[in-house]
């Protein structure tokens, strides 16, 4: 008997916590929202977020400029961990560790999916065009000027473009 039906991927049959440190890298769509600066009302404990990116933030690649040293360099940067993925209320609804976190599938953009990591960037998920300000080089007291709803919104992905046939 041949059974060619495929294994399940791993997002689907481990817990965020058996993941391997190449599959856990893995999950992270590049979409760059949650690199964005976020603010926290210390009256209501409401989370705001900004157009602004972390000054090691790459606004093309939606990548850190400096991954392995993020935590020395931006004291504040939160190396995500299973626990963080189940509680940060600032966690992006489309963040691939809190769908995988809730027992939810990755979406079609998301580079394990599709493929290709483009496609995070050309269904308009991620903040490739939309960051306003980077980290410091804009005054703190002007960061509420930069406060945006999309970065907590649950994208709506544009649709991928049909490849155009080369017979046609």
């Amino acid at each position: 008997m041949n059974d060619d039906k495929k294994p399940e991927p791993f997002w689907r049959t481990k817990t965020l916590e058996e993941l391997s440190t190449a599959e856990w890298e893995s999950l992270c769509d590049g979409c760059g929202r949650c690199c964005l600066v976020k603010l926290i009302d210390e009256d209501t404990d409401e989370v705001h977020f900004t157009d602004i990116g972390c000054k090691l933030f790459n606004a093309n690649t939606c990548g850190c400029k400096d991954y392995p040293r993020r935590q020395e360099k931006v004291p504040d940067c939160i190396k995500l961990t299973p626990r963080e993925a189940r509680t940060l209320r600032w966690l992006p609804p489309s963040c691939a560790y809190r769908l995988v976190a809730r027992g939810e599938d990755l979406k079609w953009w998301h580079p394990l999916k599709s493929g290709r990591p483009e496609t995070v960037h050309e269904a308009g998920i991620s903040a490739r065009g939309r960051v306003g300000a980077m980290e410091g080089k804009i005054r703190q007291r002007d960061y509420v000027d930069r406060i945006v709803g999309w970065p907590g919104e649950f994208p709506k992905p544009r649709k991928p473009r049909a490849k155009k046939s080369p017979n046609l």
